[in-house]
């Protein structure tokens, strides 16, 4: 059998698994650093709000674009070389986006950053897959998800520091020695499975990857920028979100009818992989989706810094790395895979309804410690029961193909989240004021003597009676405005605890794999 020779032992695997995870974390740390240096960075680029945006949005792009070729791309170049590739290139746009003096060449960094970076996250879990025998794939899933789950955790608090001590370009450059490190590291260590033929250029589905490129580009796109353009009133929204609809048409009827495909949508034909990749999409919209939402409303509403709100998110990033091990010996033992998801998915909805129930305007720090830990025990049941059940039951190259699959799904739920996020907080905002302006009656008795209350305040300070008034409609107004964002965020909470409580007993009726058992469609 073909992927056999790929195991390793000793120390050789284990510096090929360093190697991997260290890749796979440069990929996630990046995706979330740059969120705290936005307003630095548009400090120095003279960029509107909307402009800065492109910076997460371009590298996004790049990264989804990038995602399903990556199996291919393997095959083409062999993986070792791809890998090197993708880090270098990985690392002297991080440097270029380092020293960018214009916002658009700096957004355009970032874009060749996320091409480099897409593959890294994809290709290093199918290098550390294949570097362990079938029996300890768990295990190796539980290492390799420490990196994908601290990632976006550690973003923000080390983007933070390095704002607050130093200046927003060095969150790029601290990526040059580990990507030298790790090109190094990939060259002496890591092999290539020997798959197939190359194909010369005339075979390439050029037209596969053109479709895929408009379809995965225009709906980022449209996911980025639609609730600051007002969605599908936008005319460049409403071609987008055609073009998106039209290009993954297209590609899916491209694919599944094309000698030598860009993407193997075949291996979906998988029941495992098809509802791990679902799983993955849910995953990535809940653990993208409450890693933006929690610094947004600590930052806004309870007027914390940047560092701070990082900090928060620690203990819950370091519960999850200690849980790793011990559910990847779950699955060792035998336990279904579906359990622990079931049981990752109620546990998440624990922590929603518990952040539902806590937010107010001025909530301590100390209330969030054990709903955070809450999250990080059910994000950790997550992550390798999802991947392991997805990549169970495949052999060979299917495993580059299903690990590609899982990590777009991942990357689009989480592209979802954020904006579906974005979007309902604000539409909440305006319904929620609306509703307690209509509360704040000047014939109640209780609301006049509230304001003449503030008056009377703000008048002993010096203030005369005119301005006085003013001052206590404004402290209302903020207030109302205050009370209004608190309450979007709680429903977000709300809803995303009750999507994720819906998927329990679907989760529940899959049927997972035993250990020995394997697909006979995947031993071809």
């Amino acid at each position: 059998m073909q992927q056999e020779s790929l195991v390793e032992y000793g120390a050789r695997r284990v510096i090929i698994t360093i190697t991997a995870i260290f890749c796979a974390l440069l990929e996630i740390v990046d995706t979330t650093i740059v969120n705290v240096a936005l307003n630095d960075m548009r400090g120095n680029m003279g960029a509107t709000l909307s402009e800065i945006g492109w910076v997460i949005t371009a590298y996004a792009i790049g990264n989804v674009i990038i995602v399903p070729m990556t199996s291919w791309l393997s095959q083409q170049f062999g993986r070792r070389n791809y890998f090197a590739v993708s880090i270098i290139i990985f690392t002297i746009s991080s440097f270029l986006c380092g020293n960018a003096t214009a916002m658009w060449e700096l957004v355009l960094f970032r874009f060749i950053q996320g091409l480099g970076g897409g593959a890294l996250l994809v290709t290093s879990q199918t290098i550390i897959t294949e570097s362990y025998p079938p029996e300890k794939r768990g295990m190796a899933q539980a290492i390799y998800g420490l990196g994908v789950i601290i990632g976006p955790t550690l973003g923000p608090p080390l983007g933070g520091y390095i704002v607050d001590n130093y200046s927003w370009p060095y969150i790029f450059y601290i990526n040059i020695p580990i990507g030298v490190i790790a090109t190094l590291l990939t060259l002496q260590f890591v092999r290539s499975p020997k798959y197939g033929e190359k194909k010369s250029a005339s075979e390439i589905d050029w037209f596969g990857i053109g479709l895929l490129a408009i379809g995965v580009g225009s709906l980022q796109y449209v996911l980025e920028r639609g609730q600051e353009d007002d969605w599908f009133n936008d005319s460049t929204i409403l071609v987008l979100g055609i073009a998106a609809v039209l290009g993954f048409f297209f590609f899916i009827w491209r694919e599944l009818s094309y000698k030598n495909p860009i993407v193997e949508l075949r291996v979906l034909g998988n029941g495992n992989l098809r509802v791990g990749t679902i799983l993955s999409f849910l995953m990535g919209f809940g653990l993208y989706g409450s890693t933006f939402i929690i610094p947004l409303y600590t930052q806004s509403t309870l007027g914390w810094t940047a560092t701070q709100s990082g900090m928060l998110m620690i203990p819950a990033a370091l519960t999850t790395a200690f849980m790793m091990p011990f559910i990847g010996k779950m699955l060792e033992r035998g336990i279904p895979q579906q359990y622990l998801v079931a049981l990752g998915m109620f546990l998440f909805f624990v922590f929603c309804f518990w952040g539902y129930k806590i937010i107010t305007p001025d909530t301590g720090s100390e209330a969030f410690f054990w709903m955070l830990i809450v999250r990080g025990v059910g994000m950790g049941m997550l992550f390798i029961p999802i991947t392991t059940l997805s990549l169970s039951t495949l052999k060979g190259q299917q495993i580059g193909q299903g690990a590609a699959f899982t990590g777009m799904m991942r990357q689009l739920g989480g592209s979802f989240g954020v904006a579906l996020i974005t979007t309902f907080v604000s539409r909440r905002n305006e319904l929620h004021r609306v509703d307690l302006v209509s509360k704040l009656d000047t014939n109640n008795p209780d609301v006049m003597n509230r304001v003449s209350g503030m008056t009377a305040n703000f008048a002993s300070k010096g203030m005369d009676t005119k301005r006085a008034l003013g001052s206590a409609y404004q402290a209302m107004e903020y207030s109302v405005m205050k009370q209004s964002v608190v309450m979007s965020y709680m429903d977000v909470f709300l809803y995303l605890g009750l999507m994720f409580l819906i998927c329990v007993p679907f989760v529940l009726m899959v049927k997972g794999t035993k250990k020995t058992k394997l697909d006979p469609s995947a031993m071809h």
